[in-house]
């Protein structure tokens, strides 16, 4: 018996011309008592992480669209055991014809409470950008929303921007980069240069005001896009930093945008004996050049 359900049945047996003595009975039952206990947890673990890998699933966005023009390449992977969504998160859609929006962040902490506010940034996002609001303006919204959650907000670097292909080749981007790790822009010459200035992060100040910026990505160019558990990947007191993130990139022109985040992912791995211990995700969109159509 387990909470006052029957588990199951333990049956002994012996030859039938001896008895069991109470000292056998005894154990007997104290050995099914935690076999029951055992079994009850086992199964209300399994329930448990069915019930979150659901809503954890729930929180990645759904088939990535093809955009027009535009290689794009995500790499996302959660850190600790069983975990299908951490405080890292990532988005693209569509918002309008021609025109996509995406997204990649990293919320404060671990659990509930992180994953909370990952749900509600990246369906705000969606709704705001589909409303015809800007960048500025979609930001500085979530912002108030988050800041709604009382003791159960928790803080937001995001890095948000709307993409336009352009019909001749190239794109335009205008991206606001809230407290998150600057997105890096790749010349077809093996140059690399921030695409954007920092501003402060989300749900800690009222009344922001953010501003966007504009990027051309000409024909050839990669607009590479990280969360910080790739710039923070340690090794004792050694870290990759921007600048190791900046060298990995250089060795990526004319490489497409999938081979791209998959040199930075296995730089991130190969920068320490031990698996990854943070969550971390990796955007990386590329323009291709008129030989690679």
């Amino acid at each position: 018996m387990a909470r006052n359900r029957v588990i199951g049945m333990l049956t002994l047996g012996k030859p039938t011309d001896e008895h069991f003595r109470q000292e056998n009975l005894e154990l007997a039952e104290d050995l099914s008592r935690r076999a029951a206990l055992a079994l009850d947890n086992a199964r209300l673990y399994s329930e448990r992480t069915a019930i979150s890998q659901s809503l954890q699933r729930s929180l990645l966005p759904p088939e990535q669209p093809e955009v027009p023009g535009v290689e794009v390449e995500v790499i996302y992977r959660a850190a600790g055991e069983g975990n299908e969504v951490g405080g890292d998160f990532y988005d693209l859609f569509p918002i309008r014809d021609g025109a996509y929006g995406f997204a990649i962040g990293d919320v404060c902490g671990t659990g509930p409470e992180a994953a909370a506010v990952t749900g509600l940034a990246r369906h705000a996002l969606r709704l705001l950008a589909r409303e015809g609001f800007g960048g500025p303006a979609v930001l500085e919204r979530l912002n108030a929303a988050i800041l709604d959650e009382g003791a159960r907000s928790r803080f937001l670097t995001l890095l948000y921007g709307e993409l336009w292909p352009q019909q001749d080749g190239g794109a335009v981007l205008k991206v606001v980069c809230a407290g998150h790790p600057l997105p890096l822009r790749l010349r077809q010459d093996g140059s690399v240069e921030a695409a954007a200035e920092p501003q402060p992060l989300l749900g800690v100040m009222d009344d922001l005001e953010l501003y966007e910026q504009t990027v051309t990505l000409d024909p050839g160019d990669v607009l590479l896009c990280v969360t910080d558990g790739v710039t923070e990947r340690r090794e004792g007191t050694r870290m990759l930093g921007d600048d190791g993130l900046v060298d990995v990139l250089t060795t990526c022109t004319g490489l497409t945008a999938g081979a791209v985040a998959a040199r930075v992912l296995r730089a991130v791995e190969r920068f320490a004996a031990e698996p990854p211990s943070d969550d971390m995700a990796i955007l990386a969109m590329r323009v291709p050049e008129p030989q690679d159509a």
